[in-house]
C-alpha cells in the first residue's frame, strides 16, 4: 500500500456479500501490529514472517472477531486486544488476551482511541510514521461509492455517543483513512487533506443528527 503499511487480501463478509474486510500490518520498530482481521492472512504467512511477524493484534469492535484471530495468535504469538466493552462478545468467537478502556499510546507512534457508538467498545487507531498519520476507523467511518458513511445498527448503536466520537475523530490530525470494510472493487483507504476530512466527517455528523442511517 504505502511504505510500512501492508494490506491482506480481502475476505467477503457473510452479512454483506458485496462487502469485504481486510487486515492491515503495521511494520514498526516497537513490534508489528495487526489491525482488524482477515482469513486471507492464511496465505500470507511467509511474507508476514519476512516482515518481522506480528507482535499484537487489535480489533475495532466485536463484530470483527473470528477464528482467524486465534490462528494469528497461534502462528505468530500475537495476543488479541479488544476494548473491555466488547471483549465478552468477542470472546464468544475467539480468545481475547488483553483489554483496555481509555485512550492510550503504545510506544510513541501508535494511539488507541475509543470511539463508542457503532458498538460500545468501537475503537479507532492512529499510527504516526513520520511521513503519514494513518487513522484506522473500522466501521465507524467507511466508504461507499466515494462517500464517507457511518454504520448505525438498529438496537446496537448509540447515535448520541456515535456523534460525540465523530466529533473527536474530526479534531484529530491525519492524512490517510483506513476503514475496516469496503465494497468489493472500490478503494479501501483514502489519502485526504485535513480540511476535506473535517468536511466529510461533518457531513456524517449532520446526517446522524437528522436521524439518518449515516
Amino acid at each position: 500500500m504505502i511504505p510500512g503499511l501492508y494490506a491482506s487480501g480481502p475476505e467477503p463478509l457473510g452479512f454483506g456479500p458485496s462487502l469485504e474486510i481486510r487486515a492491515f500490518l503495521l511494520r514498526r520498530e516497537g513490534g508489528n501490529l495487526l489491525v482488524y482481521r482477515s482469513a486471507a492472512l492464511e496465505r500470507d504467512e511467509q511474507e508476514i514472517r519476512a516482515l518481522g511477524g506480528i507482535f499484537r493484534q487489535y480489533l475495532n469492535h466485536r463484530h470483527e472477531a473470528s477464528p482467524a484471530c486465534d490462528r494469528v495468535a497461534e502462528k505468530f504469538g500475537a495476543p488479541l486486544h479488544v476494548h473491555e466493552e466488547d471483549a465478552a462478545a468477542a470472546s464468544e468467537v475467539c480468545e481475547v488476551a488483553g483489554t483496555f478502556s481509555g485512550r492510550h499510546r503504545l510506544g510513541d507512534d501508535f494511539e488507541v482511541i475509543p470511539v463508542p457508538g457503532h458498538t460500545p467498545g468501537a475503537t479507532a487507531f492512529l499510527w504516526e510514521t513520520g511521513e503519514h498519520r494513518f487513522l484506522f476507523t473500522g466501521d465507524t467511518i467507511f466508504f461507499v461509492g466515494g462517500r464517507w458513511r457511518a454504520a448505525v445498527l438498529e438496537g446496537v448503536s448509540d447515535r448520541e455517543r456515535y456523534v460525540e466520537s465523530l466529533e473527536l475523530l474530526r479534531s484529530l490530525e491525519f492524512d490517510t483513512v483506513v476503514p475496516g470494510i469496503a465494497p468489493a472493487g472500490e478503494p479501501f483507504y483514502e489519502t485526504v487533506e485535513g480540511a476535506e476530512a473535517r468536511r466529510r466527517i461533518g457531513g456524517i455528523i449532520e446526517r446522524l443528527r437528522r436521524g439518518e442511517s449515516g
